[in-house]
């Protein structure tokens, strides 16, 4: 508010009021008896505008006798303000043409509280985040892989997931491996660890007269430093193993917005996708309504989600949840890729898809021997992979 109030005196004292007088002075019409008191310097006072006839102040184009508008932002395209009187109580100005005796406001929507424009935050946090760099980004990689192959759009959108997940998300799950398999490689030497502490605690306890509920602090205590100096000696926090996923993530969102984006019809490219589609989602940039895309979705991550509980040995109350919840939101995938453009459920499978590869991948003791893990791992992965599978859900 005070600098709106600010910025318009400046304004009005920067008007020219010395011309608009000194021509009133000229014309003969003037008040008979009436002098200018005020000094030289201070040019023709308001006093003066007051005591003349309507007919002299013809040269003003804008506001005649107002000093200071409280609560307005800002004015533009308002010829000239002289006289300096006082218009308060000016709080809100909606849908403002021209005021009668007021120039043209032009520019003006809406005055609210001191200049503040209420629909500034109108646009949610969803346009927002898909005008975001990230997404243009991805908008620019996906054309520009479909302008340097030549391939049709779907191949395209394939080419670039493919890419994506083999140079970026692979190494950092590998690298999510060797930290598991450090952190499960160290559980042996806690478990050790864990029970010379609980001698130890226990002998202090006697000694010191500790109740059981000082002996389990003091005993969780030390243990967690000590596992804190086992995750430091060997760089294995736990926290790293979830880099994958603050990466794949923001990935996933990103490219996903970015198929939107180029599906919409305002979209240059809108043809181009609308015609870049095979087999029965040859419009990319409807949705599929055979929910032949949708459904496979749906079918590929409860796979994934199936062969990362198989991995899982006697899991925690907590382990299973999550579990379970992993399944339900994978069901409700598939009625939300029904409702998206093509492009992006092709994305979604094939994402899905070479994920569930990798995983495979990972499993080989090639690769175990190549990132040198800790841990003791099966020669035969798939193997024991599929009878795992077999025995839980076909017996």
């Amino acid at each position: 508010m005070l600098s709106v109030a600010g910025s318009l005196r400046t304004s009005v004292l920067q008007l020219p009021v010395r011309g608009v007088c000194s021509a009133t002075f000229n014309r003969k019409s003037s008040a008979p008896g009436h002098t200018c008191t005020a000094p030289p310097s201070a040019g023709c006072p308001a006093v003066c505008c007051h005591m003349l006839p309507v007919r002299t102040l013809s040269a003003v184009r804008g506001l005649s006798n107002v000093g200071t508008l409280s609560g307005a932002g800002t004015l533009s395209g308002v010829g000239t303000l002289s006289g300096v009187g006082t218009l308060s109580g000016v709080g809100r100005l909606s849908g403002v043409g021209r005021l009668s005796g007021v120039g043209t406001l032009s520019g003006v929507r809406r005055l609210s509280g001191g200049g503040h424009d209420d629909s500034a935050g109108a646009a949610g946090w969803y346009s927002s985040l898909s005008d975001s760099a990230p997404v243009h980004l991805s908008e620019h990689f996906l054309v520009s892989v479909q302008q340097m192959s030549g391939l049709p759009w779907w191949l395209s959108i394939v080419v670039a997931t493919l890419s994506v997940r083999t140079l970026i998300t692979l190494p950092l799950a590998a690298y999510q491996m060797v930290i598991i398999s450090k952190v499960e490689a160290l559980q042996a030497e806690i478990s050790e660890l864990a029970k010379r502490l609980r001698y130890e605690v226990s002998v202090r306890a006697r000694e010191r007269g500790w109740t059981e509920k000082e002996c389990r602090f003091q005993f969780k205590k030390n243990l967690r430093r000590i596992v804190s100096q086992l995750y430091v000696r060997d760089n294995c926090h736990p926290f790293k193993a979830s880099v994958l996923v603050w990466v794949q993530l923001p990935l996933w969102i990103s490219f996903s917005l970015a198929l939107r984006n180029l599906s919409l019809d305002q979209s240059a490219l809108h043809s181009d996708l609308a015609a870049g589609g095979a087999l029965w989602f040859s419009d990319l940039t409807s949705p599929d309504s055979t929910w032949i895309l949708p459904v496979c979705l749906g079918l590929i991550n409860l796979l994934i989600v199936e062969v990362f509980s198989l991995q899982r040995v006697n899991p925690s109350r907590l382990q299973k949840t999550v579990t379970n919840f992993i399944r339900a939101f994978s069901v409700l995938m598939i009625p939300i890729a029904a409702t998206v453009p093509s492009s992006m459920a092709l994305y979604w499978f094939t994402s899905s898809l070479v994920g569930f590869s990798h995983n495979l991948f990972l499993r080989s003791p090639t690769i175990h021997k190549i990132l040198k893990l800790r841990s003791h791992r099966s020669d035969s992965p798939y193997r024991d992979l599929l009878s795992a599978f077999i025995t839980k859900y076909c017996r």
